[in-house]
């Protein structure tokens, strides 16, 4: 295995293009062997072997197997997303187009069972010391999410909508992983959800707030009186 170069790097320092290209080595490496064998084929001694980098040097990198799986994530994500620039959703409304965006994220996944069950498992197993590696995934399928509604400047109220629709495509990838859930049950739930897109767009009706609710029969029978 060659010698690399072990010099910690502060975290908040930029990567030259030699620690981007082992950095991308080892989430390569990270990447293989969890399609091979899921969660437990990724051991940090095999990916350094693998991408030819010291055991210390990927520890420096990546602290645990869990920080390191959660960021293979948002590395597959970033190609995912990638790949969707290059052919756009055809929906005309932007929920349509989110929809189809999660479901073809979701059938890439499904091609690759064991990594995405160990993408999966690093991300339910992260504590608060991986919370800049989670916030990546977040941030990455967020912006794959306003990409499909075409959208640059959201309100809060439509952030608040892809945050929700985040979670859900994230529980729908577990549920169809742990086997509780078919695939034409992940895309009901998602078509649900996207509907939030259209309750929250600023052109649309206003959403109706507990004070402006339809009246009940009580309070139509009070109205008569």
């Amino acid at each position: 295995m060659p010698a690399e170069d072990s010099t910690q790097r502060p975290a908040s320092s930029p990567l030259t293009e030699r620690q981007q290209a082992r950095r991308r080595r080892i989430l390569h490496a990270s990447a293989q062997l969890a399609s091979r064998g899921g969660f437990d084929a990724v051991q940090m001694r095999e990916v350094a072997e693998s991408s030819q980098v010291a055991l210390g040097t990927l520890y420096r990198y990546f602290p645990s197997k869990v920080h390191l799986l959660v960021a293979t994530m948002q590395d597959q994500l970033e190609h995912m997303h990638g790949t969707l620039r290059k052919k756009p959703p055809s929906g005309e409304r932007p929920a349509e187009r989110v929809a189809e965006t999660l479901m073809r994220a979701f059938r890439a996944l499904q091609r690759e069972p064991h990594l995405a069950d160990a993408m999966v498992r690093a991300l339910t197993f992260a504590d608060r010391s991986v919370s800049p590696e989670v916030d990546q995934v977040s941030r990455q399928t967020t912006a794959i999410i306003l990409d499909a509604m075409g959208l640059t400047d959201p309100t809060p109220e439509q952030l608040s909508a892809v945050r929700v629709i985040e979670h859900t495509w994230h529980s729908a990838l577990i549920t169809w992983l742990s086997g509780r859930a078919s695939i034409a049950q992940v895309r009901i739930d998602i078509e649900t959800v996207c509907r939030l897109i259209d309750v929250t767009d600023p052109a649309g009706p206003p959403l109706r707030s507990a004070h402006t609710a339809a009246p009940t029969a009580t309070d139509r029978r009070r109205g008569q009186s």
